[in-house]
């Protein structure tokens, strides 16, 4: 009998042909998908609080309604903070017409005395102050929409919080008999969670001194603009730029190019210094993802799941990497491929 193994190439294109058809998948089911995850995650989030209560006794109806009502008033929270400002920000655009045609005309001066004005004229065309009014409606509109997924979304966080005492029974019955899943699950709950700490603590001081910035700045709604920063602290390497387009040129059209480039220049030193120097320290290899797999992962879930996937990159990845990777003990060089670190003996 022979012991022959399918080749190697043969092998990667079939696993590479699977995780295309599993990705085209979930990008069928995206508005199923990505609640799904969300609620996951922001269980596994406040699952100390649930181990908290357990240890000291607490009725089962507690154990359940307190971590719950912790994700629902934040999530609220949020909801109520972002609806509030976007519909500000709607109000406001229009007023600034005046001010970006005046951007216009200089744009054009300055053109013209460089002799490059045909080819800035057609890109002048082409920008329509109306259009920042259509951007603010179609934030509102997706504000409707997180709200109208907010329902589903609470009703798998009850779910997942009623499951999440026998699930951990389950996890501790499987440690004796698959230890190496149970192992991969644990580890996956817990990077998740230190990912989420850690980013929050450090995208909540980033997010005040941008507000701060900002006020000071005289840019108009610092608070959704802050917001905005802590949530896209959540989207890993290009997450900064993201939250700073709007809050710039939003000052561009009240102040100037010189005001646009105090509030480059103020989220650089804010966000680079705190996420790029700070932050890392601390995280340490919590996440346990190379840079080039934290990009890459981006890129993917982005596409898949849209901004939600976006900013649940990380813990995304790493539940694909405790489900494929770590819960083979034969894959252990994957991991190190993945983590970018050498698997020690």
């Amino acid at each position: 009998m022979s012991d022959r193994t399918a080749p190697r190439a043969l092998v990667i294109l079939l696993v590479a042909a699977a995780a295309v058809v599993v990705l085209a998948g979930i990008k069928a089911i995206d508005s199923i998908a990505g609640p799904v995850v969300l609620a996951l995650v922001l269980t596994i989030a406040v699952s100390p609080i649930r181990d908290w209560l357990v240890r000291k006794r607490a009725p089962s109806w507690l154990v359940v309604a307190v971590p719950l009502s912790v994700v629902i008033v934040v999530l609220l929270g949020m909801v109520a903070i972002l609806t509030t400002a976007v519909v500000q920000m709607a109000v406001l655009v229009p007023t600034y017409s005046a001010q970006f045609n005046k951007l216009v005309a200089d744009a054009q001066k300055w053109a013209a005395a460089r002799g490059i004005a045909p080819q800035v004229n057609e890109a002048l065309r082409s920008l329509d102050p109306g259009k920042i009014f259509e951007f603010a409606q179609g934030l509102v509109s997706s504000l409707l929409g997180v709200v109208s997924s907010l329902f589903l979304i609470v009703i798998l966080l009850l779910a997942m919080s009623l499951d999440a005492p026998i699930t951990s029974r389950i996890m501790s019955a499987a440690a004796a008999e698959r230890p190496a899943i149970a192992d991969a699950l644990t580890a996956f709950a817990y990077k998740t969670r230190r990912y989420l700490l850690v980013s929050t603590f450090f995208g909540l001081i980033c997010a005040a001194l941008d507000v701060v910035a900002l006020y000071l700045l005289h840019v108009p709604l610092p608070l959704l603009w802050g917001v905005l920063a802590l949530i896209t602290n959540y989207i890993p390497n290009i997450g900064f730029v993201i939250g700073l387009v709007p809050p710039a040129l939003l000052a561009l059209l009240t102040g100037g190019l010189r005001s646009m480039i105090f509030v480059i220049v103020a989220y650089m030193v804010i966000n680079v210094v705190v996420q790029s120097f700070i932050q890392p320290k601390f995280l340490g290899d919590a996440v346990g993802l190379s840079t080039t797999v934290t990009f890459l992962s981006l890129i993917i879930w982005a596409t898949v799941l849209g901004p939600l996937g976006a900013l649940l990159a990380i813990p995304l990845t790493l539940l694909t990497r405790a489900l494929f990777i770590d819960s083979d003990p034969a894959a252990r060089w994957s991991g190190a491929l993945v983590s970018g670190e050498i698997p020690k003996d």
